[in-house]
């Protein structure tokens, strides 16, 4: 088992209250750690990953803020560095990704291009 590393993600406050928070209301099974990462798709051509999910063979677990975070050693190229918050406003609700490796992204705001 990998030790627990520091973290090449970070997370606002916001962030994390939410993250915390999905973890009560939806009642998150105990084995379940969060998952930060990419996959391939959206309309830049690379998705963000956030979500809780069951540790995987490639994966570092990292430590941030009380949340065991899974990371496949594999995606860190691609989200060293990068700022996950949360807002809470009237037309921006939702987390938001400040990734400094990204050359493009969409409208959206999950899918971006290296």
């Amino acid at each position: 088992m990998a030790e627990v590393q520091t973290p090449l993600v970070t997370f606002t406050p916001s962030a994390i209250k939410e993250l915390k928070d999905i973890q009560v209301k939806e009642s998150v099974d105990g084995n379940k750690i969060l998952r930060v990462g990419v996959k391939g798709g959206g309309c830049s051509g690379l998705t963000y990953i956030l979500e809780f999910d069951e540790r995987g063979d490639m994966d570092d677990i990292l430590e941030v803020e009380g949340l065991k975070v899974a990371m496949d050693k594999r995606h860190a190229l691609y989200v060293m560095g990068m700022e996950v918050d949360y807002q809470y406003g009237l037309n921006d609700r939702g987390f938001i990704f400040k990734n400094p490796n990204a050359k493009d992204s969409c409208g959206c705001g999950v899918s971006f291009s290296t």
